[in-house]
């Protein structure tokens, strides 16, 4: 093994107190009016939308799925003491 890729293997490591987090959701397909195919999270039945091909209504969901979140976000008003608030990442 060269030392180019030694490198870049180390790089790739994680270290140990990071956790990758997966989050799944379950998408509903549905037959729509001419043509268009009806797309829901079940687990978010507040996020839907629609496309033409299967490939086009997983983008549009997960266009869809991100601007709930930001919406989410900006409406929040947290109760009683906030102690901390820290961003994480769900891959």
């Amino acid at each position: 093994m060269n030392e180019i890729t030694k490198s870049n293997k180390k790089s790739l490591l994680l270290p140990k107190f990071l956790k990758i987090f997966v989050m799944k959701y379950t998408l509903v397909i549905k037959q729509g009016q001419d043509g268009y195919l009806i797309g829901q999270l079940k687990e978010l039945p507040a996020v839907f939308t629609q496309g033409l091909t299967i490939s086009e209504l997983k983008e549009n969901i997960a266009d869809v799925l991100e601007l709930y979140l930001e919406d989410v976000r900006e409406k929040y008003v947290p109760q009683g003491v906030m102690l901390e608030e820290e961003e994480i990442v769900f891959a």
